[in-house]
């Protein structure tokens, strides 16, 4: 993961946390009354407007929409709203994320960092996003071992984040030959190699493991059906994993997209 990936990466885990931990907190419109003023928000939602109208499409997570500055302010105000459980100390946090904010304004404008801010900023985004991760781990295992996905989106405009249910019908309606990308993130606690891999969910189960999160999957006749349920899985390269999937034999963590698959136009 490149400096770039590594920042919006870490962004984007904490825009995921503050939707899971502040919905809980405070419902699910808590973007109301998490403390950002009404003049931010609505720059927020004239930001997914845009979206709307140029892609047809935006990301039903209005966080998603937010300055780097809006999410600092979000850490602060609602720090005892269960944050706390997260990180370490506050202040440690802000200095990071104050540095965070730093290395953000070269790579914003296109000017390239120098090798130590590269690696500052991958190391720090690092330990954020190891510190999500292991939160979510300890609600499930009662500790901080297995890697989490963190998140994943595909090319039709369908989101999931950590801490949401594993399973999303997208209502979405293909046919063979249309193409699919997906972009999936995760993280391990221990800071040690993962491997990501998709498997449509056919019969010979076909898919390879990655390094990367990318993938492309193009729809054929074998996935015609009312649903195709998609795979999405993380796995660390340690002996002992989570649990077991069917394909897959044993992964970290999972998720499924479903699709559904008419035949070919005639």
């Amino acid at each position: 993961m490149d400096t770039s990936e590594s920042l919006k990466s870490a962004e984007n885990s904490l825009r995921d946390l503050f939707n899971f931990i502040l919905s809980k907190e405070l419902g699910q419109e808590w973007v109301s009354s998490c403390g950002v003023s009404e003049e931010r928000v609505r720059r927020w939602e004239e930001r997914r407007l845009v979206d709307e109208r140029k892609f047809g499409y935006s990301d039903p997570r209005l966080i998603y929409y937010a300055d780097f500055y809006d999410l600092k302010s979000i850490l602060k105000k609602n720090w005892n709203r269960g944050l706390s459980q997260v990180f370490g100390k506050l202040k440690e946090l802000e200095v990071l994320l104050d540095l965070l904010e730093e290395l953000r304004n070269p790579d914003a404008h296109r000017r390239e960092m120098l090798p130590y801010q590269k690696h500052l900023a991958v190391g720090i985004s690092g330990k954020i996003r190891a510190e999500i991760t292991g939160y979510f781990s300890r609600m499930e295992t009662g500790q901080s071992y297995y890697p989490r996905l963190e998140s994943v989106q595909d090319s039709l405009g369908n989101a999931w984040a950590i801490g949401q249910q594993g399973n999303l019908a997208t209502g979405c309606v293909l046919r063979p030959g249309d193409q699919l990308q997906f972009k999936v993130t995760g993280s391990d606690p221990l800071d040690e190699n993962i491997e990501f891999a998709i498997l449509p969910m056919v019969v010979p189960h076909e898919f390879s493991w990655n390094s990367c999160g990318d993938f492309d999957l193009t729809v054929q006749d074998k996935h015609v059906g009312e649903r195709l349920w998609v795979y999405i899985a993380v796995r660390s390269l340690r002996e002992f994993r989570a649990k077991r999937a069917i394909g897959f034999g044993t992964v970290d963590d999972l998720v499924k997209f479903s699709y559904e698959v008419l035949p070919p136009r005639q």
